[in-house]
């Protein structure tokens, strides 16, 4: 069984940076693949970010590329979501979610387990 519990998300003006974390409790972490999604109200849930089994390869939403990271510390059976220049738009509920494939996935339907979200509000 796997369990995700994400924290780290608050209010932070526009332009602001958050770092969102997802630990991880279950077995073989090193073997899922991670990834990020985020759902404002009334929109629906939506791709932002993953990594695969290693940390070698990640994937971006258009919407975010090169203001977001994602990284993973095996170690720590640990995935973060290191978000900068943040915009209104980014304000949603941020989900943590694990593929029990170790590839590169980026679609809903690729990953098995969902943590409980945390709310990022940008302000303007």
């Amino acid at each position: 069984q796997v369990q995700l519990v994400e924290s780290g998300g608050g209010v932070v003006q526009d332009g602001g940076s958050l770092r969102l974390s997802c630990a991880f409790a279950g077995r073989a972490f090193s073997s899922y693949g991670m990834g990020w999604f985020r759902q404002a109200p009334g929109e629906e849930r939506e791709f932002v970010a993953a990594i695969n089994w290693s940390g070698s390869s990640t994937t971006y939403s258009d919407s975010v590329k090169g203001r977001f990271t994602i990284s993973r510390d095996n170690a720590k059976n640990t995935v973060y979501l290191q978000m900068n220049s943040l915009k209104p738009e980014d304000t949603a509920v941020y989900y943590c979610a694990a593929d029990d494939s170790p590839a590169l996935g980026a679609t809903l339907q690729e990953f098995d387990y969902w943590g409980q979200g945390t709310q990022v509000t940008v302000s303007s």
